[in-house]
């Protein structure tokens, strides 16, 4: 169970940190805790599974990448958490999951999201992918991105 603190925390938080340079400070002040209340209290909420994550959330177009792909992938399931593992280390892969197959129509169980400036760029770096993944790789694809959505979680 959450405590009023902690919901003060989330709502404080759940929008993103302050962009300062000591952004837990600046979330302690606002809410009249110490820093280290907070950076406690966010552990405690993560490892509770009462947040999933604490981490950046960059607007791709604004960085240069406009050609956003989700590549997909067909693999051994018996070694697709190492595969996945592989894969996510990829300097260029911005995150990396394994999903349930959908069969026959959807045969890809692994995912991975790689941002280019131009669609070919993507490729070449799917290509990458799928020359590290080798005979390992039964199938792939590349999903593009067609436009932004909203990226938040939910609100309390």
């Amino acid at each position: 169970m959450i405590d009023d603190t902690d919901r003060a925390l989330i709502v404080a938080t759940q929008n993103g940190l302050p962009l300062v340079s000591r952004p837990y400070h600046a979330v302690a002040g606002r809410l009249g805790i110490a820093p280290e209340e907070v950076m406690q209290r966010l552990e405690k909420l993560l490892a509770a599974g009462v947040i999933r994550r604490i981490g950046a959330v960059p607007n791709h177009y604004a960085i240069g990448w406009t050609a956003n792909g989700m590549t997909v992938w067909d693999v051994p399931d018996e070694e697709v958490d190492a595969i996945g593992a592989e894969v996510g280390a990829l300097e260029f892969v911005t995150h990396c999951y394994r999903r349930p197959r959908a069969l026959p129509e959807w045969p890809y169980n692994l995912f991975a999201m790689v941002h280019g400036s131009t669609h070919d760029e993507v490729r070449s770096k799917a290509g990458i992918i799928a020359e590290l993944l080798g005979p390992r790789c039964r199938a792939k694809d590349i999903l593009f991105s067609s436009r932004i959505l909203k990226k938040s979680g939910l609100r309390i």
